[in-house]
Order: C-alpha cells, then sequence, then structure tokens
C-alpha cells in the first residue's frame, strides 16, 4: 500500500534571507510592469498577460474517490462552476509565433472551506503552465535569473524568435548527451503547439488537505487530445492561439482530467525546489475531476476586458486545504496582489472576485 506523506507545517524551511530576496524579485517585477505599461498604455500582467480565451464551465468532482484523495475541494462530488482563462507566459504581447510557455488558469467559485488567507473570497484558484517544473526551483534561482527575465521587455519578437531557436538545438545536444538543461535554456526552449492539447501544471507543490501534491489538468475529450503535439502553422499570425480557441469552441466542448500527484517521499520529491521533476514511479497522476469546457463564444470582448482587465489569479486565492507551499509560491503571496494592484491601478479599473458565474460576460 503506498504511503503518502503527511502535510505539516514543517515541511516548508524558508532561507535566512528570503524576504529580501522576495522583495528584489518583485521591485524588479515592478519596473517590467512600469515598462511594458508604457510601451502600451495600458496595464498588464506581469506574467501571462496575453490571454488566447476565458471560458466558462464546470469542475466535476469524481464520485467514490479513495480517501487520499477526497480531500479539500475534492472531498465530495460536488459540480463547482469555474472560469478558465488561457494565456502565454510573457509580460507583454507577443505574437503567438514566438514559442513561450503557456498558461490554464482555472477560478472555482463557492468553494466552500477554511482560507489560507483571510481574504473574504470563496474562489479557489489553479494557475498550471504546460510544462511540469521550474527551471528556478526556488526564489533564489528566481533572482538570479531575473536580469534574463528583464531583458524581455525590449526585446522584438523576432529575437525572442532566434533566442528560442537557438535554446531548443541546445536543449535538444544537451538531452542526448544526458546533460541537464540549465534554467535559461529550459525556460526559452519551449514548442509552440496547439494549446489545447497541452497538459498544464502547477509545478510547485500546494497542499492536499492531509497530505501535500502538484496538480494538472491533462486533455480528456478525444477532440483535444487529438491536438496534442501539433505545430501551429507559422502563417496562422499573431493571434494564432486566440483563433484556435475560438474556432474550436465555436462548435465544440472539451474537457481535461484536474489531477493530484501525491509526495511519497519528501526527499526525492522536494516541496522547496520546484525544479525537481517528481517521478511517477513513485507517484502516479491520479484524477480527481473532469473540467468541462462547453461550446461558447471564447473571446467576446467584454469576455476578454473582464479576463484581461478586471479578474486575478493568484494560487493565494485558496482554501487552506490547498495552501501553496515553497518558496516560489511563497513569494507569489506578495508577487500577484503587487502586480494586480498596479494594473487596476493603472487602468482605473476596480479589482472583482466573482461570487458567480454570471459575472462573467457572454
Amino acid at each position: 500500500m503506498t504511503s503518502y506523506v503527511s502535510y505539516s507545517p514543517d515541511l516548508e524551511q524558508p532561507i535566512p534571507d528570503e524576504d529580501e530576496l522576495v522583495r528584489q524579485v518583485v521591485a524588479a517585477m515592478g519596473k517590467a510592469n512600469h515598462q511594458v505599461a508604457d510601451k502600451h498604455r495600458h496595464g498588464l500582467r506581469d506574467a501571462h498577460a496575453k490571454s488566447h480565451g476565458g471560458l466558462a464551465g464546470e469542475l466535476r468532482i469524481q464520485p467514490d474517490l479513495p480517501a487520499h484523495l477526497a480531500q479539500g475541494l475534492f472531498a465530495a462530488p460536488v459540480t463547482y462552476p469555474v472560469i478558465v482563462r488561457f494565456s502565454s507566459a510573457p509580460g507583454d504581447l507577443r505574437s503567438d509565433q514566438v514559442p513561450v510557455q503557456r498558461g490554464l488558469a482555472m477560478k472555482v467559485i463557492g468553494a466552500p472551506g477554511t482560507r489560507a488567507l483571510d481574504d473574504g473570497f470563496t474562489t479557489q484558484d489553479f494557475l498550471l503552465v504546460n510544462h511540469p517544473t521550474l527551471p528556478f526551483g526556488n526564489i533564489a534561482e528566481y533572482a538570479k535569473l531575473q536580469d534574463l527575465l528583464e531583458k524581455q521587455p525590449g526585446q522584438s519578437d523576432q529575437q525572442l524568435q532566434l533566442t528560442g531557436a537557438v535554446a531548443r538545438v541546445a536543449a535538444k545536444a544537451l538531452t542526448r548527451v544526458g546533460r541537464p538543461l540549465p534554467p535559461a535554456v529550459e525556460t526559452l526552449a519551449a514548442a509552440n503547439d496547439h494549446i489545447l492539447g497541452e497538459t498544464f501544471h502547477s509545478m510547485a507543490a500546494l497542499r492536499y488537505g492531509d497530505h501535500v501534491a502538484k496538480m494538472s489538468a491533462a486533455p480528456r475529450s478525444a477532440n483535444v487530445r487529438a491536438l496534442t503535439g501539433s505545430h501551429v502553422d507559422k502563417k496562422a499570425g499573431e493571434s494564432a492561439l486566440r483563433d484556435l480557441v475560438i474556432d474550436f469552441f465555436a462548435d465544440n466542448s472539451a474537457e481535461y482530467d484536474i489531477r493530484a500527484q501525491l509526495c511519497t517521499d519528501i526527499d526525492r520529491m522536494p516541496v522547496e525546489d520546484a525544479s525537481v521533476l517528481w517521478p511517477e514511479e513513485l507517484s502516479s497522476h491520479q484524477t480527481v475531476a473532469v473540467l468541462h469546457l462547453p461550446a461558447q463564444d471564447a473571446y467576446s470582448d467584454a469576455r476578454r476586458r473582464y479576463a484581461d482587465d478586471v479578474l486575478s489569479f493568484s494560487p493565494w486565492h485558496a482554501l487552506e486545504a490547498h495552501r501553496p507551499l515553497g518558496s516560489i509560491m511563497r513569494s507569489r503571496r506578495a508577487a500577484y496582489p503587487a502586480s494586480s494592484d498596479f494594473r487596476h491601478r493603472f487602468n482605473g479599473i476596480e479589482p472583482q472576485e466573482p461570487s458567480d458565474i454570471k459575472e462573467l460576460p457572454a
């Protein structure tokens, strides 16, 4: 019988200068935020600025989950309304021909229970990216990589495409000889595939009730599984991903398995280093819910404005049962509100945290 690590606050081990490193990183993010806002005359997120679709859906918790999976939000077979935002990782509006990491942010509405922060909300956010690990696994490594990220707002799309191509060549060469990828190479070497066929990961750990887990969303329905590995047409334009999402959901629904990979060995599946891939031979990804996205207009003007300018997504919009864990997640406790506050203040828009799916425009 598999033995799962029990959650304890002692699993987190902050480093002595962590608060100062977080302050430095948040300040650098703020500087980049200002540069991009000045460029566009509009405040954007400091990460995942460009959306490709905003959708209403349902999160259907699986019935008869075993005790180790029936935890927190997933304790009972309930169906929750959700808002999903597909996006690209940069904190700028880049061409979809630039191969970068893609994101799926899911906001569960009406999540009952004690909050990780006393924010008065009833939402549970899961922020997922189409890569299972972070190249910078802790806040100290992220601070070292900050110079690379700060340079990106000043680079053209063509420069980023060339840099990405060089990084992919380097990644293939290093992989062939069994060498680990440097964080900069791993960050820049993303493929440019159809966003709806991707598998998305929390990368960092979070509490899973009595246990600890990483979360993921994997294509479930045949129509999105068929899109996995499908390359974006190089002639499809700067908003290729948006167009693909709009075209798909005009006539199709989609389903994704929401999965938990529970920690079984804290040494080989660390909480404080998000760069370490948790081995599937130690713990498999187990489906705990199904994300159902019906056919709809995925990118109306009203919906885009709401998802991009009004809403905020944060791993700290969370139940205590799904408290974010590790230094990267702890840094986000300060970084995400700082970015959100700047964006809303710059744009003169009042932030809102929904309590009803009807608040999402059609």
